[in-house]
């Protein structure tokens, strides 16, 4: 029995060090990320910031962006990375599954930097930028409708999607849950897109010319963008999303 008991105390010990160890090396990790943000923070300062010293102090003074954007949160998909904006060119808001929703569901984060770059900063174009593989339009696909009471707060925020979840699921219902949830990415654009003429001093800039609205689908796999633009529909005395083009 002492010998079993003091094998069991020596597994337990080892058993111990094991997860020190592995708290150890996971601490390790960490600071080595700093340390190469770090590194990374001082090469931006050494390479771009002193070089072009005074156009950065002129953005320390003010900023009047051209191009805002609306695009999503993904880790993956960064705009100015993607779409090659410099500092000072492109005001950004990043959200799960870049989603605009219409003026009468009330204020966000999203419609308040909306009024700020538009109202404010006076940019001349709007973008909503979407992406493949998704995973905002997963969980709004995925999600049950009936059970939205009881939802999470990601859960809650995709259900704004839900007439682009609807349609796709009407019109695509013979295609695999993935194949919708590509369908559905783009749907969203469009909807969000439309979203933005509910805002009056939006609609307005978009009549008089000062504002043009665009929505982009950057696809991961094969680095193909598809673009549209809000038209005018003049035969409805409205608006709908056109002039479909692909970039690749």
């Amino acid at each position: 029995m002492v010998f079993f008991t003091e094998r069991t105390n020596m597994v337990e010990e080892l058993g111990s060090r094991d997860e020190f160890l592995q708290r150890s090396r996971e601490i390790e990790t960490s600071y080595d990320l700093i340390g190469e943000i770090r590194q990374r923070f001082l090469r931006f300062k050494r390479q771009k910031y002193l070089p072009e010293i005074e156009k950065f102090q002129a953005l320390a003074i003010a900023q009047s962006p051209k191009v805002m954007v609306i695009g999503c949160a993904d880790s993956r998909v960064c705009p100015s990375y993607v779409l090659g904006f410099q500092p000072g060119e492109a005001f950004t808001i990043r959200n799960v599954a870049n989603l605009i929703t219409p003026i009468e569901n009330g204020p966000t984060e999203t419609n308040s930097a909306l009024e700020f770059a538009v109202t404010t900063l006076q940019v001349e174009n709007i973008i909503v930028m979407g992406h493949s593989n998704c995973g905002g339009i997963a969980a709004l696909m995925s999600h049950q409708n009936h059970q939205e009471q009881k939802s999470s707060l990601v859960e809650r925020w995709v259900m704004n999607g839900k007439a682009a979840k609807l349609r796709t699921q009407a019109a695509s219902s013979h295609l695999s849950f993935d194949e919708q949830c590509r369908k559905c990415e783009k749907e969203s654009i469009k909807d969000s897109v439309m979203n933005l003429i509910t805002y009056p001093w939006i609609r307005d800039r978009v009549k008089r010319g000062e504002v043009e609205i665009h929505g982009c689908y950057y696809n991961l796999s094969d680095c193909s963008l598809e673009k549209w633009r809000l038209s005018s529909d003049t035969i409805n005395n409205g608006f709908c999303v056109s002039d479909r083009e692909i970039w690749t």
